[in-house]
């Protein structure tokens, strides 16, 4: 098929580009950067320069294409340093998946293209209790009021509601926290430094998702798999407690520093804190089920070995 990426050189679509061309469908990926287009030709895509956020220039690519899929891949993740306030730090990657979602919406529309896929978010958030459990495609993302975070939330809800709405074939994929190859790299400096702390117990449970497996899910979902919203996780959600020090240990590092959650807010503030307390895991059995997919690292364990040994 012809399928068009957008965000093809960011972490996740440098691994989704080679995988779709050896699949044997004809890719057009995007880039900002004039530096990248090589990378690209050399994964064996027709390169395009554009800006997401120009809606002219999206609908003129998108219609020289005329892809049959079109997949969402655009963020702008590049640099994280403080998660104090996470509006502040996630600005670009709001307006990609607000105004850079629509843009893509409306060129598919124009194209003729029925499939549209776009990346969602299955990561740690500030997570209300809502009776405890694996988070499921059917449970909103509902995440504790915190002002600082609030633009981020609804953008991640948009993606959710308006895809599926918005296109005859629109999915969302909801992938957990990425690491692997090209991506993670922040975390393991920072452990190494022994910045990065058990916060209030560790209790939160976070999904992760391997940056290849990823890929491959939406390699499947390019492929098959009805309409909707899918959790793209591995099989192993996991409190703090229990994976930040196992990582820690196989990158070289002291165990983390462990601090009660008042003076987690002073350090990190209070997004952080929630994301070390309150996060919820979430279920791939659905993305299983109806993609065929499995990841080929069940567990973050075998994950994070394969990724730190290189």
């Amino acid at each position: 098929m012809r399928v068009f990426v957008t965000g093809a050189t960011g972490a996740l679509g440098r691994h989704l580009v080679p995988a779709l061309v050896a699949a044997g469908h004809e890719v057009t990926a995007t880039t900002r950067k004039p530096g990248k287009v090589a990378q690209l030709r050399e994964a064996g895509a027709e390169p395009v320069v554009v800006d997401g956020l120009d809606r002219e220039a999206v609908i003129a690519a998108v219609r020289a294409a005329a892809p049959e899929v079109v997949v969402h891949e655009m963020t702008a993740l590049a640099g994280m340093r403080s998660f104090r306030n996470p509006d502040k730090l996630f600005a670009a990657t709001i307006e990609l998946r607000t105004r850079g979602t629509d843009n893509l919406l409306a060129a598919a529309a124009q194209a003729g293209t029925r499939r549209v896929i776009a990346q969602g978010y299955a990561g740690p958030g500030p997570d209300k209790p809502a009776g405890g459990g694996l988070k499921t495609e059917e449970d909103q993302l509902e995440w504790l009021p915190i002002r600082s975070a609030a633009r981020g939330m609804a953008a991640i809800r948009y993606v959710d509601k308006t895809v599926p709405a918005g296109a005859p074939e629109g999915i969302v994929l909801r992938y957990g926290g990425f690491y692997g190859p090209g991506t993670g790299d922040f975390l393991v400096e920072t452990l190494r430094k022994r910045w990065v702390p058990v916060i209030g117990g560790g209790t939160g449970v976070w999904s992760f998702i391997e940056i290849t497996d990823a890929a491959a899910a939406t390699l499947a979902a390019v492929e098959s798999g009805a309409p909707g919203v899918y959790n793209v996780v591995d099989d192993d959600p996991a409190p703090v407690a229990e994976w930040l020090p196992y990582l820690a240990k196989l990158v070289g590092a002291k165990p983390p520093l462990r601090v009660p959650a008042w003076l987690g807010r002073l350090l990190a503030g209070e997004f952080v804190v929630a994301q070390m307390t309150s996060a919820r895991g979430s279920s791939n059995e659905k993305a299983r089920k109806e993609l065929g997919w499995e990841p080929r690292y069940p567990s973050w364990r075998e994950g994070f070995r394969a990724w730190v040994n290189g």
